[in-house]
Formats: structure tokens, sequence, C-alpha cells
């Protein structure tokens, strides 16, 4: 199931706890694209916090790029147009701005959200 975030309150939580929140960020939003895609490809939630750690961040520029084709197969399996940035994604974390790919995501996972409750925005 998507779990509609505000995305305002989950960027301040973020920098409110110094990224710890980012990293439950990261993870929920990484589980639910996989469960809405209903892809195997990528990695859990966990997986990508451990990994992303473990290589100082340098995962989460590979990560980006998955998760742009994640999300696109989630919109189409939900019906819902979302364009494949998996290039813009890629491009964002290499300039360190990955926050702004978190915001990208969630704001399409609100989308399938609310597809899925009736709303249309």
């Amino acid at each position: 199931m998507v779990k509609e975030r505000n995305i305002a309150v989950c960027v301040i939580l973020t920098i409110i706890t110094c990224g710890i929140y980012g990293l439950v960020w990261i993870a929920s939003i990484n589980d639910e694209a996989r469960n809405v895609s209903g892809t195997t490809k990528g990695f859990s939630g966990g997986l990508v916090i451990l990994l992303s750690i473990v290589t100082c961040g340098l995962f989460m520029i590979y990560w980006g790029y998955i998760m742009g084709g994640i999300m696109k197969t989630a919109g189409d399996n939900s019906g819902v147009q979302i364009e494949d940035r998996s290039v813009i994604y890629l491009i964002l974390a290499i300039f360190e701005l990955s926050i702004v790919n978190y915001c990208l995501i969630q704001n399409d996972l609100n989308m399938i959200a609310n597809s899925k409750s009736g709303v249309v925005q």
C-alpha cells in the first residue's frame, strides 16, 4: 500500500534530524515503489540504506537511476502517467541533489495513492 506523505514535512524532518528521517523516507519510498511496480528489480529499502552508508553515498547515484524505471512501471501498473526520469535522477544525484529525487518520487507515489483512493488531481 502506498502512503501519501507531505513532501515539505518530510524535507523539514530530514533537516531537523540531520538526515536520520531521510534514511527512513528513502527506505519507505523504495519499498512502496517496488510493491506498486510489482518488480523484483532493485533492492529492499534496508539494503539501499546499508549500501548507501557503506559506499559513502555513491550507491544513491545508481539507486536514483534505477528508481526512474521502477516509478515508470509503478505508474503504468496504477494507471497514472509517470515519465521515466532515470536520467534526471542520475544527474541530480551526481550533483548531490538527491533530496530533489526523493521529493519527485514521493510526488509520484502521492499521485498513485490518490488514484487508488479515487481522488483526482
